[in-house]
C-alpha cells in the first residue's frame, strides 16, 4: 500500500493544541457511563489520562439545556467532547459551544453501531459516507481552534440476523481500500487524530454489546492503517485490558483507548500512569480516592444531586481485592436510601482493607 501522505502535510506538527494532549492513554466515550460523575472519579486515578464525554447529539446542545449537557468539573481536564450528528452546520455550532464551555477536543462519533443512533443518520453508518463526514469535519475544524478528531471502526457491515458469521470475520483488499478512503477523506478535512476501534461494526443484526464481542479484533488492520498514514496520529481501541498489553500496543500506535476495563477496574489507569511515568510517584490509595469522592459528593449533594448517580460509578474501586463484593453491596444499597449522605462511601470500605489500601 502506497504512502497516502507526506509527514509534512498534517498531523501533530500542524496542530499545536493536539500535540499538547497526552493521547497515550484515554478512556472511551460510553453511553450512560462516562457522565460527569464518572469522569471526576476516573480522574483521581491519573492526572494524564484523556477523558471523553458520552456521545451528545449536536442538535440537543443547540436546542436543549446546553449548560446542563456540557457541564463538567474543572478537575476533569484534559477532557474531550464527543458529538453525534451528520449535519455540518449543526455540528459546527455544537463544536463551538463545546470549545466555549472549555473542552480540550471535539470528537465526532463514526463508530457507534446502535440502531437508535443509526436512525438519526450518525454513528457507524457514517463510515459509508466519507464525503459527508469530511464535510462535517471541515465545518467543525473551521469553527474551533481545539483539535477535531474522529472515532471510527475498521469497517461497517450491513446484515440481517443469520448473515453475520462469515462476513464479520472477513476483511479483504476491498475492505481496506474503503477504510483508506474514509480515513483519507477525514484527514484531508482536518481530522487531527483517528481513534480506531479494531472491529467491524455490524448494522442491523447485532446489538451494541454483541458488536463489542462478536466481530474479531483486527489490530493488524489498524497497524496497516497507521503505516499508510504516517503523519496522522492513530489511537487504537478495543480489547486491551492491562498495562503490558497497552505498553506493547504503544510500540506501534500513538495511543490506546480503554473502555469497559477502565470502568470496571479503574485502577488500571493508575497502573498505566506509573508504568508510563515512573517519576510520577506512587499510585493513589483506594482510601484516598474515597476521601476525594466524599468531598466531591458533598458539593454535589449540596447542589441537589443524589448520592446514587455518583456512587454507581465507584463499584469497581476494589475489583479483585478482598472484600470487593461486600463493598459493592454496601455502596449500592446504601446509596439508594433516600437522603443518603457521603458517610455511605466510607462505610463501604472493606473491613479487610488497611488504611493504606
Amino acid at each position: 500500500m502506497r504512502r497516502m501522505e507526506s509527514p509534512k502535510k498534517i498531523g501533530i506538527s500542524s496542530d499545536q493544541k493536539a500535540a499538547k494532549l497526552d493521547r497515550r492513554v484515554s478512556v472511551a466515550p460510553m453511553m450512560d457511563w462516562t457522565d460527569r460523575h464518572c469522569r471526576f472519579f476516573l480522574r483521581g486515578f491519573s492526572s494524564d489520562v484523556l477523558l471523553y464525554t458520552e456521545m451528545i447529539n449536536a442538535r440537543a446542545i443547540l436546542r436543549g439545556d446546553r449548560a446542563r449537557l456540557l457541564a463538567f468539573d474543572p478537575e476533569e481536564h484534559p477532557l474531550a467532547l464527543q458529538l453525534g450528528g451528520s449535519e455540518p452546520a449543526a455540528l459546527a455550532a455544537a463544536a463551538r459551544a463545546g470549545e466555549d464551555a472549555g473542552y480540550d477536543e471535539i470528537n465526532l462519533n463514526c463508530g457507534c453501531p446502535s440502531e437508535r443512533v443509526a436512525s438519526g443518520s450518525f454513528g457507524a453508518c457514517l463510515m459509508l459516507e466519507p464525503g459527508r463526514v469530511a464535510e462535517c469535519v471541515a465545518a467543525m475544524r473551521a469553527a474551533v481552534r481545539v483539535p477535531v478528531t474522529v472515532k471510527m471502526r475498521i469497517g461497517v457491515l450491513s446484515a440481517r440476523a443469520g448473515e453475520v458469521s462469515g462476513a464479520v470475520a472477513h476483511f479483504d483488499a476491498r475492505d481496506f481500500e474503503s477504510l483508506i478512503r474514509f480515513t483519507d477523506a477525514v484527514r484531508a478535512a482536518g481530522c487531527a487524530v483517528a481513534i480506531v476501534h479494531a472491529r467491524k461494526a455490524v448494522l442491523g443484526a447485532l446489538s451494541p454489546r454483541e458488536n463489542r464481542e462478536i466481530p474479531p479484533l483486527r489490530y493488524d488492520v489498524v497497524r496497516r492503517l497507521r503505516e499508510a498514514f504516517p503523519a496522522l496520529p492513530i489511537v487504537v481501541n478495543g480489547g486491551l485490558r492491562d498495562a503490558p498489553a497497552v505498553i506493547a500496543a504503544l510500540e506501534w500506535c500513538d495511543g490506546v483507548m480503554l473502555g469497559r476495563e477502565a470502568y470496571h477496574r479503574p485502577f488500571v489507569l493508575a497502573e498505566l500512569r506509573q508504568a508510563l511515568r515512573p517519576q510520577a510517584g506512587t499510585r493513589p490509595t483506594r482510601v484516598a480516592l474515597i476521601e476525594r469522592m466524599e468531598r466531591y459528593a458533598a458539593r454535589q449533594l449540596a447542589g441537589g444531586e443524589r448520592l446514587a448517580p455518583i456512587a454507581r460509578h465507584m463499584l469497581g474501586l476494589y475489583a479483585g481485592e478482598p472484600g470487593a463484593r461486600e463493598y459493592r453491596r454496601i455502596l449500592s444499597e446504601g446509596a439508594r436510601v433516600p437522603d443518603a449522605g457521603v458517610e455511605v462511601l466510607r462505610r463501604a470500605i472493606p473491613a479487610a482493607m488497611s488504611p493504606e489500601g
